[in-house]
């Protein structure tokens, strides 16, 4: 396909201008890069060593009452482990882990909240608002980090209802910073972040719709074909703005490398001065945590993060890649906390067939390369309300789900599948009853579903 092919190509350009920044593509650099690789991983390895941290006990609430706590078990909160002894399965989490979860779900939040949806605007599609106020203007002026950076994802997928003069255009995807002192005190690390938020434009809903697999390709050293990502994923993440609006030049990855690998390495040559240690958290909401993931491999592949832990905290993502995929970001020391509503048609897509559960059956093995698989490992919530069906995928359900403290909401649970749930959610529509891109997530769930994407 034309589409596919564009993809690659800009994949390609992209990893090549990346590299080129880098130092070029060399053998020496080869080797130097790979170094830096296992020195990262020695590093990470070495920085897990069971932190010997009594938690606050159940049911604590206070924030400023766990800091001492949180800086003494950050390595264990962001997923050192795997988040061993902090996932109960009779429970959310433990209350540290989901209070530092919820906090991240919060700062994707200020995603949609700032994001501009007049069309009457001259910042329709991008951020009501200026770095600088962004998170004061949305009610988190406590936050306890600065932005640097606006991010801006691109699509080369065609949309028919789409004008022309649209297509290619940059939208506003999120936001990269870094926390403040006082913040870097209380966590026990600066940590450097990306929130990114999830499916909003035409093009994005088609992108989320392409199930087809395409090697990632991101390290033009080490192209390795046999890691696979979805193909609209891809495309947004490397296809290049050809407009720059409001100052998004070059693709999303683009972006992104230069900015995180600009933040860690300025924090690595303090570090030694100033004594703290550096972590690069992925934050993102249905398309925007596989974005999440994308670029922590991406990030972790080409060692920018200069042995900084790499960890994504997803909430209702999606199926990103391959099994092969998923390896390799094991093997390169990436975290991946997946927040998950058991009714959540999103996170079992794509691969409604052909997947992590059903690889290992033997007729399905001739296609076992082309199996999607979740990266890391899952918190799951339970959720679910007939008389509000889009609240199954709301990112603010599950901030308020973790907050809460309880595993499951207070909802009807019973066997309902994706098909039954889109039924009655198309049955309950009325004219301005709840936003199109609700009933088109739960449409898009039920076309993938049936296989016919």
């Amino acid at each position: 396909m034309a589409l596919a092919s564009t993809a690659r190509a800009a994949a390609a350009v992209a990893a090549t201008a990346i590299h080129q920044q880098c130092g070029g593509a060399t053998a020496a650099h080869t080797q130097q890069r790979r170094a830096r690789c296992r020195a990262a991983a020695a590093s990470v390895a070495a920085a897990c060593a069971p932190v010997k941290a009594v938690g606050p006990r159940r049911g604590a609430r206070s924030t400023t009452g766990t800091a001492p706590v949180v800086a003494g078990m950050w390595r264990q909160l962001q997923g050192c482990d795997d988040w061993q002894g902090l996932l109960d399965p009779a429970a959310a989490a433990h209350p540290v882990l989901r209070a530092e979860v919820a906090r991240y779900g919060e700062l994707v939040h200020a995603c949609y909240k700032a994001f501009d949806l007049d069309p009457a605007s001259r910042r329709h599609l991008s951020c009501k608002y200026g770095r600088g106020r962004l998170l004061e203007e949305v009610g988190m002026a406590g936050a306890g980090y600065e932005i640097t950076r606006y991010v801006y994802a691109a699509s080369d997928v065609a949309v028919p209802t789409m004008e022309p003069s649209t297509s290619g255009r940059g939208r506003w995807i999120g936001y990269v910073a870094v926390s403040t002192d006082e913040m870097t005190r209380r966590l026990g690390r600066r940590d450097v972040l990306v929130s990114f938020r999830g499916t909003v434009t035409p093009a994005e809903w088609v992108a989320n719709l392409m199930s087809s697999l395409e090697p990632a390709r991101l390290d033009p050293c080490d192209p390795r074909p046999d890691v696979k990502v979805e193909s609209g994923f891809l495309s947004l993440y490397t296809s290049v703005d050809t407009t720059c609006r409001f100052g998004g030049a070059g693709s999303c990855r683009e972006q992104l490398l230069r900015e995180v690998s600009r933040l860690v390495g300025s924090r690595a040559k303090d570090r030694p001065a100033a004594g703290e240690d550096v972590s690069v958290t992925l934050a993102g909401h249905s398309m925007g945590s596989a974005l999440a993931l994308l670029f922590a491999y991406d990030l972790a592949e080409l060692g920018l993060n200069r042995g900084a832990p790499v960890t994504v905290f997803s909430f209702g993502g999606p199926r990103v890649g391959n099994a092969a995929f998923k390896a390799r970001c094991d093997e390169l020391g990436v975290k991946a906390l997946r927040v998950a509503n058991v009714h959540d048609p999103i996170t079992k897509l794509p691969g409604i067939f052909l997947n992590e559960a059903t690889a290992g059956v033997q007729a399905l093995r001739p296609w076992r390369a082309s199996c999607y698989t979740h990266v890391g490992v899952e918190l799951p919530l339970d959720f679910f309300r007939m008389g509000d069906l889009a609240s199954v995928h709301d990112l603010g359900t599950y901030v308020a789900l973790l907050k809460s403290g309880d595993k499951a909401g207070a909802a009807w649970r019973g066997d309902c599948g994706v098909l039954a749930k889109v039924v009655e959610f198309v049955g309950r529509q009325r004219a301005g009853a709840l936003p199109w891109q609700d009933a088109a997530l739960q449409m898009g769930g039920l076309v993938q579903t049936l296989g016919l994407i």
